[in-house]
């Protein structure tokens, strides 16, 4: 290993929305700026068994749902845990780990506790105690990031001085620091253009998608189908507050098999306004054809072995595919690269200050707080003029979203059925804001002629059970989505043999405003369906607001303890779905208090019990914020 790859820092990051990738990142160019060469690379990019021989990784890595492991970290941590790894494997190796997650959690930032004592447990030596970002703090995750990497750079100094040649404290100014962007445009005449890449937007897509610089590494960037809108229905009573849809959707292309269970992701479109409007602030050409590529390679050795071939893509389409200008905020590095570009001196200011630990927090309410997006923060600095390698750098990703399929692949062949809450909500200075992805389902027509809508299937956390298995579900609100497949897919079940008792635990407001599905889940409790008290099975409603004494789901709950006990030990399963605020700790409580109490075991004794349930994957939860 030559001087200046043992001087290389390497930063390892696992991310499931963003967040780890930019706080990576900004490591990244802290040490760089401390004359340190840095390395990022996320988890499924990197091969574990290279670990040994690394000299220092700084890790970061977010938590996810209840406590579970980016995508992006699934295969390397299964790597980490095989038992043939002894506690000598990763002695010599240096490490600092940083996590972000947020304390409202039951299992606040887990994924980083847990990967901090593997690391150790196989004789990994940390160099200072790992950092807990919390989403919950004023700044974001940044209040805890901040103290974090000035002990990180006073300790690694002091472990390895040859990393910091002039010291810890010695920093290149941000004027001589920013240098070209991580990414290079190439323009191309029509002419180059191939006109086989002209036409089909899943080759478009997959274009744009590839084209984002490292941030849909280890995903596929061509959609799994496409699918056309075939029913857009209201579950909610008008004017109650609440809009939450029942949508249906055919296959357009191939039909995919999916489980109950499973997890549909949708690429959102862009409002064409918008879109318009980003162009013409930023004047760039939108009929232009570009390419977009990394400006220089890292030489590590790739796990997977990765090479895309780039062709041509029209700019807007680019745009309108892979950067996300009208839902997600700028990040703070954003800030700190447009005060470069401040033609206004008033404006370079505001964004220095912004850009600097003390306008930290008032870039928190400025930006995350009221969710400004791109666009809006161009338009309030109009003096910045950003070339187009910096936009796409500097601008997130457009996301898929994430869906629990509400449909049985048996019941509706053919077909995936979701159900989606509107999200809509007023910002502390009073503005009103929507979800991207769930306002514009909503307002597509059915009966007009449209783009097909590209989706990814996923495994989801709820695994579909055998029919032999007895079930306790517990779905509030939207929460109830998977469980329309569950109950659909063992009716189908149920015609031609023997299935198990299903008990479901539905909670919402108000029994005239939001009972969703409320036929459904009726029709399925009479008649010796799989919900009746006939088949051993049962459906019970908890209306929050329809009584002075608020009653949730773990009420319900706790009410029909006995019903629940005899069930769990005749070897039924759990599974909740739902918010991921209160709702699943509560849930957690609630069987903890019957265990103990019909079990006539100490609370301790419940809690274990409980916790070998969830060990022996009889025990699911599936939430979302």
């Amino acid at each position: 290993m030559t001087e200046t790859e043992s001087r290389k820092l390497l930063i390892l990051y696992a991310t499931q929305t963003g967040n780890a990738v930019d706080a990576a990142e900004r490591i990244g160019r802290e040490a760089e700026r401390r004359g340190c060469p840095a390395s990022l690379l996320s988890m499924d990019e990197y091969d574990a068994s290279l670990l040994p021989l690394e000299d220092t990784v700084v890790f970061v890595v977010s938590t996810t749902g209840q406590g579970d492991p980016p995508d992006f970290m699934k295969v390397f941590w299964r790597f980490l845990l095989q038992r043939n790894l002894n506690r000598h494997w990763l002695e010599g190796l240096r490490y600092a780990v940083f996590g972000l997650g947020d304390s409202g959690y039951q299992k606040y930032n887990f994924v980083a506790k847990k990967l901090d004592k593997r690391l150790s447990d196989l004789g990994a030596q940390a160099i200072v105690e790992r950092g807990l970002g919390d989403d919950q703090h004023p700044s974001g995750y940044e209040g805890a990031l901040d103290p974090w990497l000035s002990s990180l750079w006073r300790m690694l100094n002091q472990k390895n001085p040859k990393l910091f040649p002039d010291g810890p404290d010695y920093v290149i100014s941000d004027e001589k620091f920013l240098d070209l962007p991580k990414v290079q445009i190439r323009y191309h005449a029509a002419d180059e253009v191939n006109p086989q890449y002209l036409f089909g937007s899943e080759i478009e897509i997959e274009k744009a998608r590839s084209m984002s610089p490292g941030r849909f590494s280890g995903r596929q960037t061509r959609p799994d189908c496409f699918l056309k809108l075939v029913k857009n229905h209201c579950l909610t009573k008008a004017g109650c507050g609440k809009d939450v849809r029942h949508l249906e959707f055919n296959f357009e292309s191939s039909a995919i098999e999916y489980d109950v269970g499973d997890v549909l992701e949708i690429l959102p479109g862009q409002d064409p306004e918008a879109v318009d409007a980003f162009l013409e602030h930023c004047h760039l050409d939108p009929e232009s054809f570009i390419t977009v590529h990394p400006r220089k390679e890292d030489n590590r050795v790739l796990a997977n072995g990765r090479s895309a071939s780039i062709v041509p893509i029209k700019l807007r389409t680019f745009v309108e595919l892979a950067m996300d200008i009208s839902s997600a905020s700028p990040r703070r590095y954003a800030y700190q690269v447009m005060s470069y570009f401040a033609a206004a001196q008033h404006e370079k200011e505001r964004l220095q200050y912004f850009a600097s630990a003390e306008g930290r927090d008032d870039l928190y309410q400025y930006n995350q707080k009221e969710r400004r997006t791109v666009l809006e923060v161009l338009q309030d600095f109009p003096s910045v003029q950003l070339p187009l390698e910096w936009l796409v750098q500097l601008i997130p990703p457009l996301k898929t979203r994430a869906f629990s399929i509400s449909s049985s692949p048996s019941a509706h062949p053919n077909q995936v059925h979701l159900t989606v809450n509107v999200v809509s909500w007023m910002t502390p200075f009073k503005r009103n804001r929507v979800g991207l992805c769930s306002m514009w389902l909503a307002n597509l027509d059915p009966n007009q002629v449209g783009a097909c809508i590209p989706a990814w299937f996923q495994k989801g956390s709820l695994p579909p059970p055998p029919p032999s298995l007895p079930l306790i579900l517990i779905g509030p609100g939207t929460g109830c989505a998977p469980f329309r497949g569950f109950v659909e897919e063992r009716t189908i079940q149920s015609r031609s043999m023997w299935t198990a008792p299903i008990i479901f635990f539905f909670g919402c407001r108000n029994e005239e405003n939001d009972f969703l599905y409320r036929d459904f889940w009726l029709d399925h409790s009479r008649n010796d369906r799989v919900l009746s008290d006939a088949k051993g099975g049962g459906l019970f409603v908890a209306f929050s607001r329809d009584q002075p004494q608020k009653i949730y789901v773990q009420d319900k709950i706790r009410e029909h303890s006995q019903t629940v006990w005899n069930l769990l030990n005749s070897g039924a399963a759990v599974y909740v779905a739902g918010s991921s605020t209160k709702m699943p700790s509560d849930v957690w409580s609630a069987f903890e208090d019957i265990v103990s109490k019909e079990g006539a075991v100490p609370r301790e004794s419940a809690v274990r019990w409980l916790r070998a349930l969830e060990k022996a994957g009889k025990y699911h939860v599936e939430a979302w914020s």
